[in-house]
């Protein structure tokens, strides 16, 4: 009788955890230890089915950086994440073997294996490495061929080649980091289970249709491995740290095909089955099972007459269930006004390839030649945000598949704050914070008046210049001014550091003029990002070492830790949702005094991101449903410097003649 399952670890990080294996394995361990932590990574949304204390990252594993994934210090990594064809790979899978087998390995193994806390890594390879001139027959093969680990190797396809190239790149890194984890390798076999894509699913899911089944090579031979024996092998060799290398994992008990559709026919006696002949080579293997016997003190041993009645149950279970089992992938992202915000376009297209690869970003402009459009997937020339366009803003962007809106200029923000909840009935969600909140940021004297109010260290701001003494605090002699205007870009027709005379004849050339009193320091723009909660998930203050017409072209972060914790309560109190950029100014006694705030993302917050404040990715993860808290704000620990500078971008014209 084996011993049940014990790990001796606390942090597992499983990649393609929502897969059909991946599911099974988070069962198990939803059932373990109640302190184990679990990190999943899929591009599939989460399934609705998964512990809530165990952390979800949804998106594209070829994103995930070395910071990401050192906050949550796996003492074990396995991967399960791939993607495969059936027998016959397409010629477009040339390209998706390589990002998400080829590529995708090597990266989660760079990111990780340089992790202090990582101690054992299991790579799901596969029997698809080994030479099939070993088990592959012309002829009805009489018996299976056992093959061993050390079998002659051929892949017979892409899938089995990305395999082997991982398998070599872990032996590779066995040799510098053998004494920090240890690496096993098993070459899985012929895997099905519940919500699989494999023929014994596609199968049970005609049948219950009430369609005929076609059946090729009934006489061939395979090593069939149930995804619940899977992942419980797979858990039992990550506990069992002193088994290293390459080792097979299979029933060691192949079965021929024609006994899947046997046991089918039990469970569907009036089943149609259509037996075709194929020139297609008979296939007859199955695992040697003497090195695990050996090493690991348990066997597979469900059967197929006892999983495919599990896996019928649970067709019929999705069949009749109300809601899908898998969630359909997020819908495609706008950003409005986009103009030529060439950095925030890629900073948005980055976002959303991480959190699914099928998101499009399309680009909303009302000039239908914005620069901006050759860099999203597709483009819209809009129609002005005014209250009369709105249903067809909503119609085109349910055309177009938008369930994401990116707003990107001041003017337009109050549109579609307003009409935030009409679109999120319409199934879209806008990154923009209340019509209250935004008007505040979009007034820079209601911003202060407010701030005054909620005691926070505002920067006096009055429509007289005279109001700004009081009695408490009269003006110096000698004192400064600044004078703006009291909407719009302020910085555009700035009176800095004026003399009374000079900052009351500045006022005359500006339509609303506001003034506040000159305050000497070092000027900051703050980046933060507050989730739908209130809570700042984020937040990175840089220096404005450059500006030009209002913006930083060359910033540089502020990685202090005293600084963000001042800044976080102050962020907080503003009640904003989404991304923000804060100015203010640090005095030389310490002082922090704001100047006013910005509800959108701004021109260098793009540096932001590089820092940690990752806005974009954020705002989709949390449209989806997922708690932020499982993506922990990893904040830039030494300083970053942004330099905006116009580049020149060369490619082929599309369908050129």
């Amino acid at each position: 009788m084996p011993q049940p399952l014990e790990l001796p670890f606390k942090r597992i990080f499983i990649s393609g955890g929502a897969g059909v294996i991946g599911q099974e394995m988070v069962r198990r361990l939803a059932g373990l230890d109640a302190d184990l932590q679990v990190l999943v990574g899929d591009v599939k949304p989460r399934p609705a089915d998964f512990p809530a204390r165990f952390q979800y990252r949804q998106g594209d594993l070829n994103q995930l950086t070395e910071q990401e994934i050192g906050a949550f210090a796996p003492d074990v990594f396995i991967h399960l994440a791939a993607t495969f064809e059936r027998s016959t790979e397409t010629y477009g899978f040339w390209e998706e073997n390589f990002q998400h087998n080829v590529r995708l390995s090597h990266h989660l193994m760079t990111v990780q294996k340089d992790l202090p806390s990582l101690r054992r890594v299991v790579f799901a390879s596969s029997y698809l490495i080994y030479d099939p001139e070993l088990y592959n027959f012309a002829e009805v093969p009489a018996q299976p061929r056992s093959l061993r680990e050390d079998d002659p190797i051929l892949p017979r396809n892409l899938t089995g080649m990305a395999k082997l190239a991982h398998e070599i790149e872990l032996r590779f890194l066995q040799t510098f980091r053998a004494e920090q984890f240890s690496t096993a390798i098993p070459r899985i076999y012929r895997g099905y289970g519940r919500n699989g894509r494999d023929i014994t699913s596609r199968w049970v899911r005609m049948l219950l249709a009430g369609e005929e089944i076609t059946v090729y090579g009934a006489e061939s031979y395979f090593d069939y491995l149930y995804a619940a024996d899977t992942a419980e092998g797979l858990l039992r060799l990550a506990a069992a740290e002193t088994v290293t290398g390459i080792i097979n994992l299979g029933t060691g008990r192949a079965r021929r095909v024609s006994d899947v559709v046997e046991v089918l026919r039990q469970n569907f006696p009036g089943m149609q089955a259509k037996y075709v002949a194929s020139n297609i080579p008979f296939e007859a293997s199955q695992a040697d099972m003497t090195r695990w016997a050996s090493q690991i003190d348990w066997l597979p041993t469900t059967t197929l007459e006892v999983a495919i009645p599990e896996i019928i149950a649970f067709e019929r279970a999705r069949a009749g269930s109300a809601s899908p089992v898998e969630a359909k992938a997020p819908g495609h992202v706008l950003i409005s006004s986009l103009a030529a915000k060439v950095p925030l376009a890629e900073a948005v297209k980055q976002a959303a390839q991480r959190v699914h690869p099928s998101i499009k970003v399309i680009g909303g402009d009302l000039n239908p030649t914005a620069i901006g459009f050759h860099f999203t997937h597709e483009s819209w020339a809009m129609p002005p945000t005014t209250d009369d366009h709105l249903p067809g803003i909503i119609g085109h962007c349910r055309e177009l598949g938008i369930a994401h809106i990116i707003p990107t200029r001041d003017g337009e923000l109050a549109f579609w704050s307003r009409h935030r909840t009409a679109l999120a009935a319409a199934g879209i969600t806008v990154l923009v914070s209340s019509p209250e909140a935004v008007n505040r940021c979009l007034d820079k004297l209601e911003f202060a008046r407010f701030c005054q109010g909620a005691g926070l260290p505002v920067i006096p701001t009055s429509l007289s210049i005279d109001a700004l003494a009081t009695d408490e605090r009269p003006l110096p002699t000698n004192a400064a001014f600044v004078v703006k205007e009291r909407h719009g870009a302020g910085s555009l027709s700035l009176g800095l550091n004026l003399p009374y005379a000079a900052a009351v004849a500045h006022a005359f050339a500006l339509q609303e003029p506001i003034f506040q009193p000159f305050i000497a320091g070092q000027e900051i723009s703050v980046d933060a990002y507050v989730d739908r909660a209130g809570i700042a998930r984020g937040v990175m203050a840089r220096t404005r070492d450059l500006v030009i017409r209002g913006e930083s072209q060359v910033t540089t972060t502020l990685p202090d830790a005293a600084l963000a914790a001042r800044l976080v309560p102050i962020i907080e109190k503003l009640g904003l949702y989404g991304p923000l950029v804060l100015q203010a100014i640090l005095s030389p006694d310490g002082g922090l005094h704001l100047i006013e705030c910005n509800c959108r993302f701004g021109g260098a917050s793009t540096l932001g991101i590089a820092a940690g404040v990752d806005s974009f990715f954020w705002f989709l993860q949390e449209a989806g449903g997922a708690d932020l808290r499982q993506f922990p704000f990893q904040p830039a620990t030494v300083p970053l410097r942004q330099v905006r500078a116009a580049s020149d971008v060369v490619s082929a014209v599309k369908n050129s003649q």
